[in-house]
């Protein structure tokens, strides 16, 4: 392939569909508004120390793999990482801690001690059903082309195999069908937690959702240096095959030209022709004409009502006591259906759940504690209103003060005042415009919701869409997924256009939109 190719933002969606195709001898160029690379995975500085500052979990590693390798290297040559052993540590008020480890039978154990052989047997069987429904997934959906409805899917599945399309329980919600597990509230809390990894609430989204947890059982894996380090390295390679990353340079609209994509103006005023646009970004942001009005009807709009999970977030750099920290820690409400119910109506919750990530820990049994102060990322979720909700510093304060009284009642006591920078809804909105914060794309909540995600393409020829609020779902390893789909699309257009595919015209025929506003 020889054309030309211009992606919209350096997340990791973005960085791997430019790498494949820049590997397969496409001309590419990503232009990136901000001044890193990896849009979410990015890093910020607290009281002198760099702290992660986007995903901290990385798990399915295969299709990484599958990158790097196309690209002629492998990952393990640009990134130094290593398996966890323990996945997660988590707590209760009143009830200890739970780990969950890479091997199975030391969950299963660990199950058993803290609430007994019978609730044992439960994670047996819920384990042995989320590798049933991640099996049935992983090839026709996960890796398989979109589809605005299950038909193709069900299809690839074969029609015949009536248990496989059952085994997907796509009208169970996902509490309900934890509680056929789960007797203990504590583990439908534990398990239920996975519906968040994509946005959504395990009150309303699919039974599906619990393919997460295998996905997390498979393998969790810690890079030094974050996630960000991964989004630098495919930047590396990308740029080995010959791809250019231009960061601070904000991408102002689409241009079109003979009713297809022909490129992009940047805000700066230069014009740069192509044959294939990439959006690595929030469809939102095509739909609210934030990067020109010729893209704004390529993509359908996504209902405030139908956004997923924002996020408050806390970067820290303080001293720890008390709780014994892993790596990947969370500490539960001790109500959750009403901490859905307060994010539902617009409110942070007042009794929050807790994600911790102490990055200067390992993920062993016995994580060594650093000395002096370490740097922590702590989230809790929030309600995507950030484009109609403004966080005064008082609510700024309530948030911070009702996500330590968490930590305090589980046993973790930070410093006061707190060194520390929030990121609210409202500052996630001002970092990726027209999504009110939402950092995951579209909720899903119902049996439906999955397949009305935007897929890699538009309504506009030669505009395509990639990212973690794209096809097939939220997280890093989907984001990646999404890039390898729309590279794979991208060669297959091309390779049925390539005798008729029409030059793009210098500077196009687009009609600039009235928002000035940018994405990347």
């Amino acid at each position: 392939m020889s054309a030309r190719v211009v992606v919209i933002g350096a997340g990791i969606g973005g960085l791997v569909s430019a790498a494949l195709l820049a590997a397969r001898g496409c001309d590419v160029t990503v232009f990136e508004k901000e001044g890193w690379v990896g849009g979410k995975a990015r890093r910020v500085a607290v009281d002198g120390a760099e702290i992660d500052g986007g995903p901290t979990v990385f798990t399915y590693r295969a299709v990484f793999d599958e990158v790097f390798a196309a690209c002629g290297t492998r990952l393990e040559d640009h990134v130094t990482i290593a398996r966890a052993e323990v996945i997660a540590r988590h707590a209760w008020d009143d009830s200890g801690t739970l780990d969950l480890h890479a091997d199975p039978e030391r969950s299963a154990a660990a199950v058993a001690e803290f609430s007994g052989a019978e609730a044992a047997r439960g994670y047996r069987s819920f384990t042995a059903e989320a590798a049933r429904i991640f099996d049935v997934l992983e090839d026709p959906f996960l890796r398989g082309d979109k589809a605005s409805t299950p038909l193709p899917m069900m299809w690839r599945i074969r029609p015949w195999k009536l248990g496989d399309m059952l085994a997907m329980r796509p009208f169970d919600r996902m509490w309900d069908a934890l509680g056929s597990h789960f007797k203990d509230q504590r583990l439908r809390q534990l398990f239920g937690r996975y519906a968040t990894y994509c946005g959504s609430s395990p009150f309303a989204a699919p039974a599906t959702l619990m393919l997460i947890a295998d996905v997390e059982a498979r393998g969790v894996w810690l890079i030094e240096g974050g996630i960000h380090a991964l989004a630098t390295a495919i930047a590396s390679v990308a740029a080995q095959q010959g791809a250019r990353v231009r960061t601070n340079a904000p991408v102002a609209e689409v241009l079109t030209a003979n009713g297809r994509a022909s490129g992009v103006r940047l805000v700066s005023g230069e014009v740069i022709s192509a044959d294939i646009v990439i959006c690595n970004g929030d469809p939102g942001a095509l739909a609210a004409g934030r990067l020109g009005a010729a893209a704004t009807r390529a993509v359908p709009a996504i209902p405030p009502a139908k956004r997923s999970l924002s996020a408050l977030v806390w970067y820290a750099h303080t001293r720890t006591e008390e709780f014994d920290l892993n790596h990947h820690n969370v500490f539960f409400s001790p109500d959750y259906a009403r901490e859905f119910r307060e994010i539902a109506a617009g409110n942070p919750p007042s009794d929050p759940t807790v994600y911790v990530c102490a990055m200067d820990r390992g993920a062993s049994e016995h994580a060594a504690k650093p000395e002096g102060r370490e740097r922590l990322q702590i989230i809790v979720n929030a309600p995507a209103n950030g484009d109609t909700h403004a966080y005064s510093p008082e609510e700024r304060e309530r948030c911070t003060q009702a996500m330590m009284a968490t930590l305090r009642r589980c046993g973790l006591t930070l410093e006061e005042p707190l060194p520390h920078q929030l990121m609210t809804p409202q500052d996630w909105e001002h970092l990726f415009p027209a999504t009110g914060g939402a950092l995951y794309g579209r909720a899903s909540h119902g049996w439906a919701a999955s397949f009305q995600r935007q897929g890699p393409t538009t309504k506009l020829p030669g505009l395509y869409c990639t990212g973690g609020a794209t096809h097939p779902a939220a997280g890093v390893p989907m984001a990646a997924l999404s890039g390898q789909l729309a590279a794979r699309v991208i060669g297959r257009d091309l390779a049925s256009t390539r005798t008729s595919l029409r030059a793009a015209t210098p500077g196009g025929m687009s009609t600039r939109s009235a928002t000035t506003g940018s994405t990347g």
